[in-house]
């Protein structure tokens, strides 16, 4: 059963192949069937699944390679949302680490599409095909047995809320109020989990850029400092919590849950936010009711260890301290000697022992290895090579899966 001892954050770097292929229904305005894609999709998981498995991991993924970005299409499927081209500033908040980064300052606009609830939200099975699409095309190179470890990577429920401004992630027509908007957020979620429960899904990772960013200084700063918001940041936190453990309250037992603090590696390597975990520690591994978290370790931006004295004792964590951003290979002995500290907190904090600890514990790269299509340093050797050490430290530390 997931977390194993080795594990990665769900994407990796595309081929070649795949790329032109996109590229050209992009540019030429054919459709996927007459560039050839749904062909060259498969034989590019097929490989990068194989490469999992060679490399030694359980939870392996499509490497997010039918997706063109890390949070997918899942939100365009829903019934009610409007897709945004390019919308104005004014929606958004401006204090918001990646509507920071991606804001064009002489156009006033967010460059791109973007969502919100045009009406009431729904799930519609017909209509809600690409996480489907994506665990069968995993599910055709792993053997049924090990169809529960599979892992499928989910954006956040919050990721087209926390961008807007107070009341704009959705019209008035909509919605009167955020309460009203993640009661119909959680529904479809729900649906959504239980169609791929249905379909073999054991093991989902929720992609969170948005509660790192409640560690940032800056982002509780620029909230403070909004007058059109409703209520503290930390009351917005505790609204994500039970929105969140509203989407998962009706899993069954067998189906783990994750969410990955994500801190961003944008195209060219670059990160969104900065904070330690101390500020949110606490309520968020009590309260939050997924298995596992999986924590970006790599720099120092991340803080220390010590609010891993918070983690409850039915709960585990992924210790991200592999760099997907930069290609030098750490340091192996280095890296254990921090995962020994990490377990050494944790036993602290629930009274065990290092080894009793460790039992909890697992290690990551910090991030995907290609969170959008391209524009990575990394080469797909180098990938390789940083797999292949978070595979050994694992089989040094724990000995096992």
């Amino acid at each position: 059963m997931p977390p194993f001892r080795a594990e990665h954050m769900g994407s990796l770097l595309r081929p070649e192949k795949l790329l032109e292929v996109r590229e050209t229904i992009r540019e030429k305005g054919v459709s996927p069937e007459e560039a050839g894609l749904p062909a060259i999709e498969k034989e590019a998981v097929g490989h990068v699944v194989k490469l999992q498995r060679d490399l030694g991991f359980k939870a392996v993924t499509s490497g997010e390679y039918n997706r063109t970005r890390f949070w997918g299409l899942m939100w365009d499927e829903f019934e009610g949302t409007i897709r945004l081209q390019d919308a104005e500033a004014s929606m958004f908040r401006l204090y918001h680490p990646d509507v920071v980064s991606l804001i064009e300052k002489d156009r006033k606009v967010m460059p791109g599409d973007s969502v919100i609830a045009g009406s009431k939200l729904s799930h519609n099975a017909a209509k809600s095909e690409s996480n489907l699409h994506e665990l069968k095309l995993v599910q055709a190179f792993v053997p049924e047995s090990e169809w529960a470890n599979i892992k499928l990577t989910m954006i956040t429920p919050a990721w087209f809320h926390m961008r807007y401004k107070q009341g704009k992630a959705y019209t008035p027509e909509a919605y009167f109020n955020d309460a009203d908007y993640f009661k119909d957020v959680a529904k479809v979620y729900q649906a959504e989990l239980d169609l791929l429960y249905k379909a073999g899904l054991r093991n989902v990772q929720f992609d969170d850029p948005g509660l790192a960013y409640f560690c940032s200084d800056k982002f509780r700063q620029g909230w403070a400092e909004d007058s059109d918001n409703i209520g503290t940041v930390d009351d917005l936190l505790d609204a994500y919590i039970a929105l969140y453990n509203d989407c998962i309250s009706k899993l069954p037992a067998d189906f783990h849950t994750g969410v990955h603090l994500c801190r961003g590696n944008f195209i060219g390597g670059r990160h969104f936010a900065e904070g330690a975990y101390d500020i949110i520690a606490q309520k968020l591994f009590t309260d939050l009711k997924v298995n596992t978290f999986y924590l970006e370790y790599d720099t120092s931006r991340a803080g220390g260890f010590e609010p891993l004295r918070f983690l409850p004792k039915d709960k585990y964590v992924v210790i991200g301290a592999i760099s997907t951003k930069l290609r030098e290979l750490e340091n192996k002995d280095e890296v254990k000697e921090r995962i020994y500290k990490a377990a050494d907190f944790i036993a602290e904090g629930s009274g065990q022992t290092r080894e009793e600890a460790l039992k909890r514990v697992a290690i990551s790269p910090q991030c995907g290895f290609s969170t959008h299509e391209s524009g990575y340093p990394l080469t797909e050797e180098d990938e390789k090579k940083k797999l292949s050490l978070v595979r050994q430290i694992a089989d040094e530390i724990w000995g096992e899966p």
